[in-house]
């Protein structure tokens, strides 16, 4: 009398079921992407000025006018302790030079900026240029920050 409920309806228990019209979506979401986009695009933002920032150092104020450089120039900086770093390593005075014909790929020709910190002793910084000048370097120059003005 009663029908069972496998019984009723079409072969296979499929009752209700529509036979599918398309193929599958072959798109892809790209939200999801975006949003990982944004946030990796936000990190390196944030992180960017931490990453590229070498020896703090405050530089005096001039009026000069910055130089256009192709190359990377060797840098010495010298922090408000008196401390010499080339290229953001720290160094001792009597070991510069030798560290300076190292790194100088056009030998004596190279230019040398030197960096020095607003409150270092002016004789540091000269001790300092005194002792690559002396060695045979003939391209040093001070780095300075334009004025605020």
């Amino acid at each position: 009398m009663g029908m069972s409920a496998a019984a009723g309806g079409k072969a296979g228990g499929r009752r209700g079921r529509r036979p599918r019209r398309h193929g599958a979506i072959a798109e892809i979401n790209m939200t999801p992407f975006i949003d990982v986009m944004l946030v990796l695009l936000i990190i390196f933002m944030v992180a960017a000025p931490l990453i590229a920032t070498g020896v703090p150092i405050d530089l005096p104020q001039t009026g000069a006018k910055p130089i256009n450089v192709d190359q990377k120039p060797i840098t010495i900086a010298i922090d408000d302790k008196g401390q010499i770093f080339l290229q953001d390593q720290p160094t001792l005075e009597p070991d510069l030079v030798q560290k300076l014909q190292s790194i100088a790929k056009q030998g004596f020709e190279d230019r040398i900026y030197v960096r020095g910190h607003k409150q270092v002793d002016y004789g540091r910084v000269a001790s300092v240029m005194a002792t690559i000048t002396s060695a045979g370097f003939k391209r040093v120059a001070l780095v300075t920050e334009p004025n605020s003005r």
